[in-house]
């Protein structure tokens, strides 16, 4: 078909894309252990990643809470297990709906975010006047904003968590008169270790992939103020998908451990 790309070339380009993301996550990791450390940065990185996201996050996992205990309960009152929705709802958004939605959100927001300030500052040459001024750029941009997604976005998983049980709580006690010692638990006599270390553990991979995606995209932006764009578009979308991969892979070695 003419004008369409040759498969070739999309495979060559992907190999290229793998390679150069491969090269910037070890420029990482080497950064971040060479001093000096930039700690203010670092700082200002953690509050603005995290204030701006609070709202949002909160909102969501309110919501999220409500909604889930809503749609559940009908289900379980048909076949009388209705003193089981506290721990239901609890293992379901601690195990896995809270983190996983609550990164989606963060990708969204904080992955278009970083990828459209460096990219703004990549196309107005801002980054190429730090390297001349002799600061390094990626220290200051790139390794204190994946290190701040990596620390606020299991904080905000956390927080997301807990809004969204106290949903879930409004709507037992309202429909089903549950008190809030009562529901609370239930939530915790269920919970063990094994859910909440993996769930944890799993959320600063996931805020890792948010900054190292949107990191890359910004700092290796072109072609102007439409690449600025692209950049942040590409960032959300390739961040959201390997959330997934990162969840399956989670789940997976969890499933396993269990198994031993």
């Amino acid at each position: 078909m003419p004008g369409a790309p040759f498969p070739g070339n999309q495979l060559k380009e992907y190999f290229r894309q793998t390679g150069e993301v491969w090269l910037f996550t070890v420029r990482f990791f080497r950064e971040a252990i060479r001093r000096p450390f930039e700690w203010r940065e670092l700082l200002h990185q953690c509050y603005t990643i995290g204030n701006k996201s609070l709202f949002l996050v909160g909102m969501t996992g309110f919501i999220m809470g409500l909604v889930l205990t809503l749609q559940t309960r009908p289900t379980m009152e048909e076949f009388g297990a209705v003193a089981y929705m506290p721990s239901m709802v609890g293992i379901s958004i601690i195990r896995e709906i809270g983190p996983v939605i609550t990164a989606l959100i963060c990708a969204g927001k904080i992955g278009s975010s970083i990828g459209a300030e460096l990219g703004s500052m990549k196309v107005t040459e801002q980054i190429a006047a730090m390297e001349v001024s002799g600061t390094n750029p990626f220290k200051f941009l790139v390794v204190t904003r994946i290190l701040a997604a990596t620390l606020m976005v299991p904080l905000l998983v956390i927080m997301s968590d807990t809004i969204s049980l106290f949903g879930s709580f409004l709507v037992e006690h309202f429909k089903g008169e549950v008190s809030f010692r009562l529901f609370f638990n239930q939530i915790f006599r269920n919970l063990t270790f094994g859910d909440l270390i993996p769930a944890t553990v799993k959320t600063f991979f996931f805020g890792f992939a948010i900054g190292l995606v949107g990191c890359f995209k910004g700092y290796y932006s072109r072609e102007g103020t439409a690449g600025v764009g692209r950049a942040a578009n590409s960032a959300v979308v390739i961040a959201s998908m390997l959330l997934f991969v990162i969840d399956f892979i989670a789940v997976l070695v969890a499933d396993i451990f269990y198994d031993l």
